[in-house]
């Protein structure tokens, strides 16, 4: 009955009236602009506000781009928050910076705290050698014109705004090459590659003993006698094929990601539509409700869930899994990191979940996240669990996996060719990256010898 009301709610809120509907994409809107602001300013390196403007807030939801664009924000320094004032009447929409964990949205009509948040610090590894920190040894580094430089050159002819180009060839930088400003230490949000970032500690959990896959999710609002979401197990919410609905293919997540909704009421509402395991179809809330299980599942192990731990754990320093106002984690979009932090997480699938060593990820993880054994989408990349499939793309191996989010953010693995690809970018609707492109040309470019 619960469900059938929330899913009532939600179906009203997408039909409110013309003046309504204006009104709440107003609310929208400055939330996001205060969280992009916040987060831009202050994770990793951070950026300066001009260029927020000019990367962050183009390019972006075409209902919300032109208040996002005219609405400003009142930074303050010293507490590290953002406001942004959208109606006279309403307080401002405010988004807060935690050390070490980023930026926290909060809810329309929550007033900020106006204190600077306690958070923890991060560990600083620059001075280690790469892979673990970012000193590079002479002969990590590109040395002229290599096959691998010249064929990707030109990133323009791939499509779309490229920020950052990073190659890794047999665990050695051979290519990084940064535009717009970014650096080595410059965080970017990843959209939807924090899935596969989901997957990773998930996989951990896994390693651990915390989780089986492959039974029931624990999802406390679905526990109720009668009630068939129970039996929706944590793979197929990986695989997109939990059989919920939501409120629009793909599931904006517009109240979480703009609003500062938590993510638990949001997620947990919505009744099924097939039957668990049948049907692909691509959705935030499968992410978010897989984390909620995992947070269930380490607590009910006596461990908590803290992926900034795990990112430090193999030099993800500059990483920053965002959370909602009660500290659940968003990964189905919200995390920032850098193009060499993303190929670190490359490089531990590439090693088949060894860091350093020690095995971080069960020995079959790889395989179990790029297995097709579920239900597949349409069109011209495959999909395992948190991670796509270039198995279908002319000129790439077979074996080549990717984590693809939004805008054009791209970590692609190789693990034939020893070849981790990340390229990051402020991709829109009219120009966007082909990534099988790019990989194809970096495959060819490979056999062509150093």
């Amino acid at each position: 009955m619960l469900a059938r009301i929330a899913f009532g709610l939600a179906l009203a809120a997408a039909a409110l009236p013309a003046q309504a509907a204006t009104e709440i994409d107003r609310a929208w809107a400055a939330g996001y602009r205060a969280a992009f602001t916040c987060s831009s300013l202050w994770n990793g390196a951070g950026k300066p506000l001009e260029a927020i403007e000019r990367d962050e807030l183009t390019g972006i939801y075409p209902e919300i781009e032109a208040d996002v664009r005219a609405l400003r924000a009142d930074v303050d320094d010293g507490a590290k928050t953002v406001g942004v004032r959208y109606r006279d009447d309403m307080p401002p929409r405010f988004a807060q910076w935690v050390p070490g964990e980023g930026c926290v949205t909060l809810p329309i009509g929550a007033a900020s705290k106006r204190t600077a948040a306690a958070g923890r610090a991060r560990p600083m590894l620059d001075e280690r050698p790469w892979p673990v920190g970012d000193a590079l040894a002479s002969a990590s580094l590109p040395r002229g014109q290599t096959p691998l430089e010249r064929a990707t050159m030109a990133i323009e002819r791939f499509g779309g705004r490229t920020s950052s180009l990073l190659i890794v060839k047999n665990g050695n930088i051979a290519v990084e090459r940064y535009w717009g400003g970014h650096d080595v230490h410059t965080a970017q949000r990843t959209f939807s590659v924090a899935k596969s970032m989901a997957a990773t500690l998930i996989g951990h959990a896994v390693h651990r003993g915390w989780v089986d896959v492959k039974a029931p999710a624990l999802i406390a609002e679905w526990q109720a006698p009668g009630d068939p979401r129970a039996a929706i197990t944590t793979e197929q919410l990986m695989r997109m094929a939990s059989g919920l609905t939501s409120d629009s293919a793909g599931n904006r997540s517009d109240a979480i990601y703009m609003g500062g909704a938590s993510v638990r009421q949001w997620t947990t509402q919505w009744p099924l539509l097939n039957p668990p395991g049948t049907h692909y179809r691509y959705a935030n809330n499968d992410t978010l409700l897989a984390v909620l299980s995992l947070k269930a599942a380490q607590a009910k192990a006596g461990a908590a869930l803290d992926p900034d731990v795990f990112f430090d754990r193999i030099g993800m320093t500059r990483t920053f899994a965002e959370h909602d106002k009660d500290g659940d984690y968003i990964l189905s979009s919200q995390v920032w990191t850098t193009a060499r932090d993303l190929a670190r997480l490359g490089l531990l699938y590439q090693n088949d979940g060894m860091w350093q060593g020690e095995r971080l990820l069960p020995a079959d993880w790889r395989r179990f996240v790029t297995a097709p054994t579920g239900p597949q989408p349409e069109g011209a990349f495959g999909y395992g669990a948190y991670f796509w499939l270039l198995n279908k793309s002319e000129g790439v191996p077979a074996d080549a996996f990717g984590a693809f989010g939004n805008r054009g953010q791209y970590l692609v693995v190789i693990p034939s060719r020893q070849l981790v690809i990340v390229r990051q970018g402020y991709d829109d609707g009219k120009q966007r990256l082909d990534i099988a492109k790019l990989v194809a040309a970096v495959v060819a470019a490979d056999g062509k010898g150093p």
